[in-house]
């Protein structure tokens, strides 16, 4: 706990929080649907999805009987691989059951926002990365520093405080 008058970086206060409410293994579940093909490969990327994790079990759907059969043989090593990815605690099973394959699986398109260092002073963006480096998921932090280092260009200026000019 952080002793009085000294402040939490936003990462540390995200983190905690994301644990109490019980959302840890829903933002690794949204990591694995985005990072799926870079985490298994093509090919069982292209007949596998991991739809959910309840009670520490991966539910994956799978196209086919014959890769239902196939992820049986790979458990052991998928296991090993996703639980270095998210930490051994969050996924401690793997389960497949046949279905149909969610249709936009495509790449995501790319970002179009420019580059978040470019619009900040250099002392302004040593404080965001300061302040969220903490965050385990990386794509997760940056999202939390694009929108951290938007923030000073979206709030309006305060306006003076003194009498009203109302008639």
């Amino acid at each position: 706990m952080a002793r009085p008058g000294t402040l939490d970086s936003f990462g540390t206060i995200l983190s905690g929080l994301s644990k109490r409410l019980g959302l840890e293994s829903r933002l690794v579940e949204l990591r694995l649907q985005h990072q799926w093909r870079e985490i298994v490969g093509e090919p069982m990327a292209s007949h596998t999805w991991p739809s959910n994790i309840r009670f520490k079990k991966l539910y994956l759907t799978v196209r086919n009987s014959v890769w239902l059969q196939q992820l049986i043989f790979l458990k052991p090593a998928l296991l090993t691989k996703l639980q270095a990815d998210t930490g051994p605690e969050l996924v401690t099973d793997i389960v497949g059951r046949v279905g149909e394959l969610p249709n936009d699986r495509e790449e995501p398109p790319v970002d179009l926002t420019p580059d978040i260092r470019s619009v900040q002073s250099e002392s302004a963006w040593t404080e965001v990365v300061t302040h969220t480096t903490t965050i385990q998921d990386p794509s997760l932090r940056e999202r939390f520093r694009e929108v951290i280092s938007r923030y000073p260009a979206q709030v309006p200026p305060r306006r003076a405080k003194g009498p009203s000019r109302a008639p």
